[in-house]
């Protein structure tokens, strides 16, 4: 029987903001592949890196197992490993040529490795899986066994031919998601993930009920999944959930979709199967305005567990919303933010800053949507030029000589913009302090009128805004003063 091992490239160790919010998700993905393998039967293993300093062990692994292939399979569901960081190519390309040196056949399946398969075969990687993985690495392990050689039959790849690299054709992504195995969960120790979550007070684990996204936001790349959106039978999922509530304590689900539900009635059903399992879950998603306003919506996620919604909001300018292609309006994230609110639901926004022909004035708008509605989270970012997007068509010729960040919390600028990096820097320090005062004002308010009702982090927050205005003011002239001395510089 031959001997796949699998692993992913995302070191949470070396992303130092991943690292110190201790929520790490287990490889969502690679589970997938290698259940998917084991059920063709290959012997299967799995070295999962999130937990790990360095790539020191994998020798040993390679050793002890002696695998016929490494599998490099990146978590597609984890939009962390969209972004290409540097730090995690570099593994990638060491675990490669550690695999190379133990004879072994080395495949790799990333958004980073479809983007730029060039580097991935000059640094060792004898084949690179294009876009969604599991159906072509099952094709391409079997021809490899066989010992065929004639590999530009198979969709979906990458390698080299006389030194030169070949591409095959693009592989349809898969519309029946119910045809795969549930990801194998048994080939990850999840003793450490749970440890780590504790520090939250409750254990989390990731899951997706779909793949790809229909949306055409201009800066958002999809090379694994795609434009199309399928999605997975409601009943698989809550077994799924059934079985990780059951099995390994889980508590608390990160739903990992790009947009959780959008199907006409999975909401609905999906609450329903919930319902005659007998399950009472909490859960977070990810999705659109627009979308949350549809049908009854809001209520059936409610119904079914949803604490917190992330919001793509993105912008308080309606004329960089129109630009990045959003499709959304100022008015829909307004109403859709009260109305989760009204029905107890968190809502987090995500902000993107730094889009081509966003000015200062646009940026005060973003920072009144953030007062007047008051998110209970903000995630921000500078816009981030991701290869096959139409905004990297856009700005690629005014790239710099940096074109991936280091680490997610980098926030370098990468292309001409209105402001250079100092300047966006300082704007996400300044962003958090005022996000931060705002929600103190609103902290102190509460525990005034009803001192003995509110909880020790109600308290907290409401007694370090005494830290956060004065913060804010100063962040604030430290911000004015960088964009009098670099507006439109670029620098």
């Amino acid at each position: 029987m031959k001997k796949v091992l699998f692993t992913h490239s995302y070191f949470y160790r070396f992303d130092e903001k991943q690292w110190e919010t201790k929520k790490p998700y287990p490889p969502y993905g690679t589970m997938y592949a290698a259940s998917l393998m084991r059920q063709e039967g290959y012997d299967v293993r799995l070295f999962d890196v999130a937990f790990e300093k360095d790539t020191s062990k994998l020798p040993g692994i390679l050793e002890e197992y002696r695998p016929d292939y490494l599998v490099i399979y990146d978590d597609g569901f984890n939009y962390l490993t969209k972004m290409c960081l540097t730090r995690m190519r570099e593994a990638a390309f060491e675990m490669s040529r550690l695999a190379r040196q133990s004879n072994c056949k080395v495949i790799v399946c990333s958004s980073d490795s479809t983007d730029h398969f060039q580097e991935y075969l000059d640094h060792d990687a004898d084949f690179i899986i294009l876009g969604e993985g599991e159906l072509t690495l099952k094709e391409l392990i079997h021809e490899l066994d066989h010992s065929n050689t004639n590999y530009e039959t198979i969709m979906g790849i990458a390698f080299l031919r006389d030194g030169e690299a070949t591409k095959t054709l693009k592989r349809p992504v898969l519309r029946q998601l119910d045809e795969l195995p549930d990801p194998a969960w048994d080939l990850v120790d999840l003793k450490p993930y749970k440890q780590m979550w504790q520090h939250h007070g409750y254990f989390s684990l990731n899951m997706a009920t779909t793949r790809g996204c229909p949306y055409k936001c201009n800066w958002c790349a999809k090379p694994i999944y795609g434009n199309r959106y399928n999605s997975r039978s409601p009943k698989r999922v809550a077994d799924e959930i059934k079985m990780l509530v059951e099995q390994y304590g889980a508590e608390h689900f990160w739903m990992a979709d790009d947009i959780f539900g959008l199907k006409p009635g999975w909401v609905q059903q999906f609450r329903d199967e919930l319902k005659s399992l007998n399950l009472k879950i909490n859960y977070k998603i990810q999705s659109r305005a627009d979308l949350l306003l549809k049908e009854d919506s809001i209520d059936a996620l409610v119904e079914s567990g949803l604490e917190e919604v992330w919001i793509g909001a993105e912008s308080g300018s309606q004329k960089i919303l129109d630009a990045m292609d959003k499709g959304t309006t100022i008015e829909q994230i307004y109403e859709a933010t009260k109305l989760l609110k009204r029905k107890g639901v968190r809502v987090a926004f995500f902000l993107q800053f730094g889009y081509l022909g966003e000015t200062y004035e646009e940026i005060e708008m973003t920072m009144q949507m953030v007062r007047d509605l008051l998110p209970d989270e903000i995630g921000i970012s500078v816009s981030y030029p991701l290869p096959g997007t139409g905004f990297y068509e856009k700005v690629k010729e005014t790239f710099k000589s940096k074109q991936n960040w280091e680490h997610s919390n980098d926030l370098d600028m990468m292309f001409e913009g209105t402001y250079g990096k100092e300047f966006y820097r300082q704007l996400h320090k300044y962003v958090h302090k005022e996000f931060r005062k705002h929600l103190g004002y609103q902290k102190i308010k509460q525990v005034m009128s009803a001192p003995f009702s509110s909880g020790k982090r109600d308290w907290r927050s409401a007694l370090a805004t005494a830290y956060y205005v004065p913060m804010a003011h100063i962040e604030s002239r430290k911000l004015k003063k960088l964009e009098a001395n670099t507006s439109g510089t670029g620098i």
